[in-house]
């Protein structure tokens, strides 16, 4: 059995390895990553021959520890990397490479219809009916996109949203509010296969689908890094976040929603919670929280967008797509019986 796992920001840790009588065996580690002394990797073998092929990534990553000599120095993965792609290689899951992969950007909509495509894609993507598939919002009207789960009362002031045309709109991945100013972020969607992110815990699963987008933004002179949970940040402060749902199909959807310019003060008068957290800090401390892309690269939108999709183009072999006149459709059927009505809006009031 064999299993890779890149290491978002790090290294590729590679896993091959047998199985005899519910037990791992014959198991070897290889990779480009650093390891001082380079004893440590018979240890590490040797820690991992033998455990049970139940074994979950904690308990991987506790037997290398335990067996791992004083003073050793692992640059570009860690322990927990190596019970990744050893959970990855039992279960036989496939890489990034291993699908044939569409990147869709097209017309504006408007925020309740980018929502329902994406649950009609993600779907889609589960049944087999679509390739995999990267898709770049592009939206109509400005908007606040709450989590699924976020007390609508809680989180959003409507008087405030009114009064700077913000409409007000829920999700169906969990996480927090966004404030999303049309021309003012860039937000894409993943539309991926369960079996991608095999063997990973959930958190895991969110720094590996978004390592492209790191690779993109140091291209572009950004030192961008993975804050756990769900958090792309550099060293001046936060760009963005993303947030997940997985479909009882397969279907997973992994979208997120980078700053590309911001208006802090808005932004405390439409959030409640972003009002609360700096209610002692200041309104000007609002932009600092959330340092945009615009502020640190200097280019238009279009050109940080265009970097994203041909990054990820180049990583992975992906070609031009579009969505369907039928998968347009259905999404317009969901957002009227769905995402337009108060019974989803205020599902949680």
């Amino acid at each position: 059995m064999h299993g890779e796992y890149k290491v978002p920001g790090g290294k590729l840790v590679v896993v091959d390895l047998d199985v005899r009588e519910g037990r791992i065996a014959d198991f070897r580690l290889a990779g480009d990553f650093f390891l001082e002394p380079d004893t440590a990797l018979a240890s590490i073998d040797a820690a991992v021959t033998g455990l049970p092929e139940t074994a979950d990534v904690a308990a991987i990553a506790a037997a290398i520890r335990a067996d791992l000599p004083e003073g050793v120095q692992m640059l570009g993965f860690t322990p927990e990397a190596v019970g990744t792609a050893v959970r990855r290689a039992l279960v036989t899951a496939p890489g990034w490479r291993d699908f044939d992969w569409e990147i869709v950007h097209e017309k504006a909509v408007s925020p309740r219809m980018n929502l329902a495509l994406d649950e009609v894609l993600t779907a889609r993507v589960g049944d087999g009916r679509r390739r995999p598939t990267l898709r770049m919002w592009e939206w109509d009207s400005s908007a606040v996109v709450i989590g699924s789960f976020q007390s609508l009362r809680n989180e959003v002031d409507p008087e405030g949203a009114a009064r700077h045309g913000f409409d007000v709109v829920r999700r169906i991945s969990g996480g927090g509010a966004m404030m999303m100013a049309a021309g003012q972020i860039v937000t894409y969607s993943l539309y991926v296969p369960a079996s991608l992110v095999a063997g990973m815990t959930f958190a895991d699963s969110y720094a590996f689908l978004d390592d492209w987008v790191l690779q993109a933004l140091r291209s572009l002179g950004i030192e961008a890094v993975y804050q756990p949970l769900n958090d792309i940040a550099s060293p001046t402060g936060k760009i963005g976040g993303a947030a997940q749902k997985r479909l009882a199909n397969g279907g997973v959807l992994h979208h997120a929603t980078l700053s590309y310019d911001i208006d802090g003060q808005t932004m405390t008068e439409v959030l409640r919670i972003g009002r609360e957290k700096l209610s002692d800090k200041g309104t000007a401390s609002a932009a600092k929280r959330v340092d945009p892309l615009r502020s640190q690269t200097g280019l238009p939108r279009a050109e940080v967008i265009q970097r994203l999709l041909d990054t990820f183009a180049r990583l992975y072999g992906a070609e031009r797509g579009t969505i369907t006149a039928d998968e347009y459709a259905e999404a317009e059927r969901l957002v009227e019986e769905k995402f337009s009505t108060d019974a989803w809006l205020k599902r949680v009031p």
